[in-house]
This record gives structure tokens, C-alpha cells and sequence, in this order.
């Protein structure tokens, strides 16, 4: 098996006094989509802020292609390769489409470079909008121009924080279609996620998260077969 990309050792993270993750662990290599699900509020996005540097951890390690990461600038952490999709978006709602993922451009390091033509090739709908300002954009289109503004960094690792979150069924399954291509484009996902059908369908692997605690690491298939675990952790 090939070393992982990102592996994250024991992580522990808080906001002032109030303890949010105690101690989560995972891997990911090139190619794998690797998920966190659970309920609100169970540290899914303080993981992935952790992760980019957002937010220093109060203890463990972030490894990075082998070298130690742990709470370096999120500047750097993105010219390394580390791509990073909010739950919010923060899209540039007065800029259009096209300078949206200008302000994303990044040259690749001898990576294969995304440029305007690929992100188009994988979000056709774009094309047809790069004239529009970013803030007129349904919730869906937003999210493609999100994630396809990370893509122009060529980011080697994405993590995805509840990129299904508010969108309509048919957008969502456009949503996993796209997910699903970029992992076979290569490109390592970290996946966090409440819509389990939808984790399911992409994940290699899955972490379920509990009050900031890992209560089932496994595939997929045996998340799926699992129905105490998806009782007690993650149905409503």
C-alpha cells in the first residue's frame, strides 16, 4: 500500500476552553475519498480547519506528504497542495464567475495545471454563467464555482466540508457525480458529510464522529451493514 498523502495523528483541538475534538486519527493516499459524518456540532468542520491551519490544534499531528504540518499558515498549506472547500463557500458575490476562479489561480509546481477550459470540461453550466457575478448564483452553482475555485490552486488533497448541504436531489446527485470524477482524476477528498446515502456512495473509508471522538473507523460496506452504529450516531 502507498504511504498517505495527509495523515493526521491524534488530533485535539479546541476553541478557548471549550474542548471540541479528543484525539482523531485517519489517513488518505492519492485516488481515496476518505469521510467524516455525523450529526451537527460533532467537530466536522474544527477538523478541517485544524487540517488547513485555520485553527491550531491543542495537540496531536498533521503530517503532509511526510513532513510535519502541524498548525503552518493556511497560506502555505495551500501552496503546498491542500485545497479547502467551507461549508459557507465564501464565494466573491460581487465578482463573476470567471474572476471567482482567477482569484483561485495557482501555478501547479509541475502538476498538470486546472485551467478555465478543464473546470468547464467538469462544470459545463459554468461556462455558460463566467459572466455572472458570483452573488446572483443559486446555492448549487455556488457550490460548483466553490469547489471549482479550489480546483484553479491544483490542490494535490481536497477537503470538502458538507458540500451536498442545502441542495436540491438532482443537484446533489450532479454533486457526486463530480466528486466522484475528481477521485478518479486522482485527487485525494476529505469528506465531511451528514447525508449518509451520499457519503456511502463515494467514501473508501469512514470515520463517524461523535462528540469530537471517532466511534467507528471502517469502509464503507461496513458503515452500510452497521445499523447499531448508524442508530446510535447518526440518525436524527
Amino acid at each position: 500500500m502507498t504511504e498517505p498523502l495527509l495523515e493526521v495523528i491524534d488530533l485535539h483541538a479546541a476553541y478557548d476552553l471549550s474542548r471540541v475534538l479528543f484525539g482523531v486519527s485517519l489517513a488518505v493516499r492519492r485516488g481515496e475519498i476518505v469521510a467524516l459524518v455525523g450529526r451537527n456540532g460533532v467537530g466536522k468542520t474544527t477538523f478541517m480547519r485544524a487540517v488547513m491551519g485555520l485553527l491550531r490544534p491543542t495537540g496531536g499531528r498533521v503530517m503532509w506528504k511526510g513532513r510535519d504540518i502541524t498548525a503552518r499558515a493556511p497560506y502555505v498549506n495551500a501552496r503546498d497542495g491542500l485545497g479547502y472547500v467551507p461549508e459557507d463557500r465564501r464565494i466573491f458575490a460581487e465578482l463573476t464567475v470567471w474572476e471567482n476562479l482567477d482569484m483561485g489561480r495557482r501555478r501547479s509546481g509541475g502538476r498538470a495545471a486546472w485551467d478555465e477550459d478543464m473546470i468547464y470540461d467538469l462544470f459545463p453550466d459554468l461556462k455558460e454563467l463566467r459572466t455572472r457575478k458570483g452573488g446572483v448564483l443559486s446555492g448549487g452553482q455556488q457550490q460548483m464555482l466553490t469547489i471549482a475555485r479550489s480546483l484553479m490552486g491544483n490542490p494535490d488533497l481536497l477537503l470538502l466540508d458538507e458540500p451536498s448541504e442545502g441542495l436540491a436531489p438532482l443537484v446533489v446527485e450532479k454533486m457526486r457525480q463530480w466528486i466522484d470524477m475528481l477521485r478518479q482524476n486522482g485527487l485525494a477528498i476529505i469528506l465531511a458529510e451528514q447525508n449518509l446515502d451520499f457519503v456511502l456512495a463515494l467514501s473508501d473509508r469512514v470515520h463517524v464522529l461523535e462528540k469530537g471522538d471517532v466511534k467507528f473507523s471502517g469502509t464503507a460496506a461496513d458503515l452500510r451493514a452497521d445499523a447499531a452504529i448508524q442508530a446510535a450516531y447518526l440518525q436524527v
